[in-house]
């Protein structure tokens, strides 16, 4: 009897842990919503990596340049929060060193101008949630860096059937980053067991973003690229951009600090000071807005949901998953609209080999439902874009871009985002840069050459097993994406 008791009792602990971490108040600042602010000076930024029939490859990368050209132009203040800052990837594999490249250019930059404020921001998972070192991190610290590494502990929970038990019987040990004794799925060093036991809670500061002065303004850069050598040949798409909307991003990056315990004084000491820079602009040439966490599904449901027969949705995405949004996009198919989906297969990850989850099986539902879709034509790397493009009757375009996946974990309050929402006119540079990437990669292949997409057939997957799977992955927690 007693031992019954004691079971029950630890049966409704566990799910009064579960229950409460998931639905839990979030921290301040979090789900942040900035007012749209007048676009100034925006740069498109794209990632395209294309492979030739004779086996070889070319790579038109203009991310991490940007990134590299603002850090070494800047003089008084650099912030970036980058979720895989590291330099694992393949064995034998043709890698740009991107992590030591901005390790380099931040420290130089710290050297040459001893006064600048320089902030960086991380996910705990490049130190495998504190079970090995991180070089990297190290030299920024030793160069006089701040850097902060995300408290995740705050946030709700993706996948409560393990953080609930996580919660009650491991959270509370230390860790050793010189102890490890197993060998490490994300590295070169032995970890411990306690990073194995952290990992399944599968949340993340999954932000990629620089703020940084330029001249007499500030910009800002919103990104789904990484600093991770191993992530060096994806696809991928940023914004650059100045004006008011750089001080909601800093606003935003202050409410991570301040969940993970940092100062945050020399946030809102910058907030004044890009305000104070920033004139009235007298002629915008568009809006821009940010946007973090669930702030960016209710704008990308906003968007599907306005969409009128004779218009167009162009969708760029790396993982797509999120019932919702998947539930709109057929309504929209339904009402006329033209959609066009471009999807990474999920095949690859960093060396390693996938089942095709989420992706091949939401695709499956889309193709029945009439919505035209293609693949990108991945050999090893990924199609990591995070892109909706809404062409308006009025002549007007909409354009969301950032971090976020279309996935319940990265739009519904688990994973820190940070996207941008931008509406121009359709001839407007910035719109029609992101039109062209989405019109190469779409009319490109197989029977032209380079071929940039692949016919929905090639990678068309109607197994009934591996679409449940993926339902009850998505509504549970229980997976990567």
């Amino acid at each position: 009897m007693t031992m019954k008791l004691v079971a029950s009792a630890l049966l409704l602990t566990l799910i009064a842990l579960g229950l409460w971490h998931s639905y839990k108040p979030l921290p301040a600042g979090i789900r942040y919503q900035g007012a749209p602010a007048p676009l100034i000076a925006p740069k498109l930024l794209t990632d395209t990596t294309t492979h030739f029939p004779n086996g070889s490859s070319s790579l038109d990368h203009e991310i991490f340049d940007e990134v590299l050209r603002l850090i070494d132009q800047a003089q008084q203040f650099i912030l970036i929060d980058m979720f895989l800052y590291n330099s694992t990837g393949p064995e034998n594999a043709d890698l740009r060193p991107l992590a030591s490249q901005l390790t380099q250019a931040l420290i130089a930059k710290k050297k040459a101008a001893p006064n600048i404020d320089i902030v960086v921001i991380s996910d705990p998972l490049n130190t495998f949630y504190g079970g090995t070192r991180s070089r990297t991190f190290e030299a920024l610290e030793g160069a006089g860096i701040e850097l902060i590494i995300t408290n995740l502990e705050p946030l709700r929970d993706s996948n409560p059937a393990w953080s609930a038990l996580w919660r009650l019987c491991c959270q509370w040990l230390g860790n050793n980053p010189d102890g490890g004794w197993l060998p490490n799925a994300l590295g070169n060093e032995q970890t411990t067991l306690r990073s194995y036991l952290a990992l399944p809670n599968f949340k993340a500061n999954h932000r990629k973003l620089l703020v940084a002065d330029e001249g007499t303004r500030f910009r800002a850069l919103i990104t789904s690229a990484n600093p991770h050598d191993g992530s060096s040949r994806h696809s991928n798409i940023g914004l650059s951009f100045s004006g008011p909307a750089v001080a909601d991003v800093i606003r935003s990056e202050q409410a991570v600090a301040d969940l993970s315990g940092a100062d945050t004084e020399i946030f809102t000491r910058w907030i004044d000071r890009v305000e104070a820079s920033t004139p009235p602009s007298t002629s915008p040439t568009g809006k821009v807005r940010l946007l973090t966490e669930s702030a960016i599904r209710d704008q990308v449901l906003d968007m599907i949901g306005r969409s009128e027969a004779g218009e167009s949705l162009d969708i760029a995405m790396f993982y797509l998953s999120h019932r919702p949004v998947i539930k709109a996009l057929i309504a929209a198919q339904q009402r006329g609209v033209t959609i066009r989906m471009l999807l990474d297969a999920n095949k690859d990850a960093f060396g390693h080999e996938k089942n095709g989850i989420p992706n091949r099986p939401v695709a499956n539902e889309l193709n029945r439902a009439g919505v035209a879709i293609r693949w990108c034509n991945t050999h090893g790397e990924q199609c990591h874009s995070k892109l909706i493009s809404y062409t308006r009757a009025d002549g007007q375009q909409e354009l969301l871009l950032g971090s976020a996946n279309f996935t319940r974990r990265n739009l519904d309050d688990l994973n820190l985002e940070s996207n941008v929402w931008v509406a121009v006119p359709s001839e407007h540079p910035t719109a029609q840069k992101a039109t062209d990437y989405f019109n190469r990669h779409w009319e490109s292949g197989p029977e032209t050459s380079p071929a940039l997409s692949l016919p929905y057939s090639e990678w068309a997957d109607s197994s009934r097993l591996r679409y449940w799977q993926y339902r009850i992955m998505e509504a549970t927690g229980l997976s990567t994406f």
